[in-house]
């Protein structure tokens, strides 16, 4: 005989909308701990009808279908085969962009969860339908243009009055591992000519919102993983990184003039009160990013240039994280020691003085 959570189950198919309400009332509690199993029953047929009732007309139907699914998706194999789906993910995709949806905020969390597979690269070549509506708002069909949109624009419900679209950093940040991802952050769009990297800049100070910071820095970083574009994004004076990266990691404290003035435009004579951002992880992202600029000769170059040095000495000051003084560390060593001349061979055994541990002064 079924168990009475199998029968529970088995009601979310029922015909009767009521008996499938009961059945979801109930089901919420159990999509998270051990007892999610249950939704794995007769061949994942509950996440079936789930997808199903997604649609219903229902607001509470659907807020709680959604969010049984969105606590699922710590299963692999759930995420697949949601991401399988191609009918659903273009369903789910499109009511995001819907801005009279009232449910987009947990869509979003749902899309967001959903990236941590590789699959969810398909959203780059995914189309959207706009209304009469969406269409004053949208000016792409392409549903990445569209998200890149929601979330710029929409932060503060201007678009949705349900929705902040704050989630879609964290979308941003995993689609952003992957090339086709990175592509498509660091390229001008036809659509408004504007590289979107460029457009999710300005989140980086944006202290009351952890999600939308944490987020946009490790787009940043995984973004500078293409090396290629490192002196494009630091030099066009329409992207002009940099001080978006500098910002949150410089403080209060008092500058050299001799470096005041080498440093980017926005970092000179910050005021008394310029607050870092609070969270150490943040700051770490900041740096990683830092690191990445590094890697090549023309980036190191550019960042001596702007006296970014000036800035770490200062927070390596006033940070008691050791995971932040050790990136800081790391950071001097690329920035403070000699160039190797461009001509010269590279002897990985050598005691050069290239090798020695920098201090930082």
């Amino acid at each position: 005989m079924p168990t009475e959570l199998e029968e529970l189950v088995e009601f979310l198919h029922s015909p009767q909308p009521a008996v499938v309400q009961i059945s979801l009332d109930n089901l919420v509690g159990y999509s998270q701990g051990p007892q999610q199993l249950i939704f794995n029953h007769n061949n994942y047929e509950p996440i079936k009808d789930l997808k199903r009732l997604v649609r219903d007309k229902g607001k509470t139907m659907v807020n709680q279908s959604l969010t049984i699914l969105v606590n699922l998706c710590d299963s692999l194999l759930i995420r697949k085969l949601l991401l399988d789906d191609d009918e659903f993910m273009t369903y789910l995709v499109q009511q995001i962009v819907n801005i009279q949806n009232s449910n987009a905020d947990l869509m979003t969390i749902l899309l967001t969860n959903l990236a941590k597979n590789d699959g969810i690269n398909k959203i780059l070549d995914m189309k959207v339908k706009h209304d009469e509506v969406n269409s004053k708002v949208f000016k792409s069909t392409k549903a990445i243009d569209c998200l890149m949109d929601l979330f710029v624009k929409g932060f503060d419900r201007s678009l949705n009055k349900y929705a902040d679209f704050d989630y879609l950093a964290y979308f941003f940040a995993d689609l952003s591992r992957f090339l086709e991802g990175r592509t498509y952050f660091i390229t001008n769009q036809e659509y408004d000519e504007v590289v979107p990297l460029s457009k999710l800049l300005v989140f980086t100070e944006k202290y009351d919102n952890k999600i939308r910071r944490e987020g946009v820095s490790s787009t940043i970083k995984n973004s500078l993983f293409d090396t290629n574009s490192h002196m494009k994004l630091l030099e066009d004076e329409k992207i002009n990184l940099l001080p978006y990266i500098l910002l949150p990691i410089a403080g209060p404290e008092e500058i050299d003039e001799d470096d005041m003035f080498n440093l980017p435009d926005e970092l000179q004579l910050l005021p008394s009160d310029k607050k870092r951002d609070p969270l150490d992880a943040i700051i770490c992202i900041h740096l990683e990013s830092l690191l990445l600029l590094c890697t090549t000769r023309p980036g190191r170059e550019y960042l001596r240039e702007k006296a970014v040095y000036a800035i770490i000495k200062e927070l390596h000051k006033a940070t008691d994280n050791e995971e932040v003084a050790e990136l800081i560390d790391r950071l001097v060593q690329m920035l403070q020691r000699d160039e190797a001349p461009e001509d010269a061979d590279v002897d990985t055994d050598s005691d050069s003085d290239d090798e020695k541990v920098v201090e930082i002064v």
